[in-house]
């Protein structure tokens, strides 16, 4: 696994902190959307389906900072869209670095190369580099042609001058185990921190609803890739996640560790589901009916959804829950053995 120590001990502290607390519910992760325009028109995305009227608009710093605060979470997550089109993406990064925020800004990585002078390299800023696969699996997924030599070119940049840099991996249905452990290697072989693996959710407004997977064949998928791990892949996120999409852990969905803000407000429940939308954060947490969500629920739409935002937060309290759920974490860690 590959979290700096750094992160790691603000996000133990934090979590120790809520359950000292006796906080039942509490963000892990905030998943800031500034704005929902992008220079790609990806086949599985759900988040570029509005109209243009909407697709103009963006929230501002001052509210975004703002939904930070408010939250309280240690982790920002910016994802889109393409966040290094908004605007005032350098302003808003600086404001989140000032206040020791741990921030993810999720990219396709086009514009990388050509917007890197406006950062400072930070143990609190790591570009996370939407990668889906090798050369024509990544093409085929953003549906464009070239766009996987485009993002190795601004991974490189980045990590040349001292920046952070992640993957992050969306599968599909049809994905190869093999192909993807080369992708792993080849991932390590540019010098990447770490991966972030997740199965595609299938948004209703989603283009391609024919490649998404379900439960048992994103069992079978993740098992086949990452069993017998090679000891030089890094992965940035919790081992007891990428257990729960092996079907090695029964997790239950938390939607309110990674809530979602953007131009509509607090969207409930999650960032994959849109029914309806919070003034407030405070709002989101009470006024939520959070018994209808996840797959005890019943709820249709949550059934087949095994993705990160969902389980990685159950993952990460499940760590902090027992000792038992701490050394096996620490075990996995050690061992690299999932």
């Amino acid at each position: 696994m590959s979290v700096p120590v750094s992160q790691m001990y603000t996000v133990a502290s934090y979590i120790l902190q809520q359950k000292l607390r006796r906080r039942k519910r509490y963000p892990f992760v905030l998943m800031l959307e500034p704005m929902f325009r992008c220079n790609l028109a990806c086949a599985g995305c759900g988040k570029i389906q509005y109209p243009a009227q909407i697709l103009k608009k963006h929230l501002t710093v001052a509210q975004c900072l703002a939904a930070v605060a408010e939250c309280g979470a240690p982790i920002v997550s910016i994802p889109g869209g393409e966040p290094l089109m908004y605007p005032d993406i350098d302003k808003l990064v600086t404001e989140l670095v000032k206040h020791r925020k741990y921030i993810y800004l999720c990219t396709n990585a086009i514009l990388l190369k050509e917007k890197l002078h406006l950062f400072t390299p930070s143990k609190y800023l790591t570009f996370s580099v939407h990668m889906d696969g090798l050369r024509e699996e990544h093409d085929e997924a953003v549906c464009r042609d070239g766009v996987f030599d485009e993002a190795v070119e601004g991974i490189k940049a980045a990590l040349q001058r001292g920046f952070r840099v992640t993957t992050n991996t969306t599968l599909f249905d049809g994905a190869s185990p093999l192909r993807m452990r080369e992708f792993f290697d080849e991932m390590m072989d540019l010098g990447v921190e770490g991966m972030m693996l997740s199965p595609g959710y299938s948004y209703s407004k989603a283009p391609d609803q024919e490649h998404f997977l379900h439960q048992t064949r994103t069992n079978q998928l993740f098992s086949e890739m990452l069993s017998k791990p090679k000891r030089r892949w890094k992965f940035n996120q919790s081992p007891l996640f990428l257990r729960f999409l092996m079907g090695k852990k029964d997790f239950e969905c938390t939607p309110w560790g990674n809530p979602t803000f953007n131009m509509f407000g607090w969207q409930r429940p999650c960032y994959l589901l849109q029914e309806g939308y919070a003034a407030s954060f405070q709002e989101l947490m009470d006024g939520t009916k959070w018994e209808n969500y996840g797959k005890k629920s019943g709820n249709e739409k949550c059934r087949n959804c095994m993705v990160h935002c969902g389980y990685e937060a159950t993952a990460v309290d499940h760590t902090f829950s027992s000792l038992k759920g701490f050394a096996e974490t620490v075990s996995v860690s050690l061992s690299g053995k999932l």
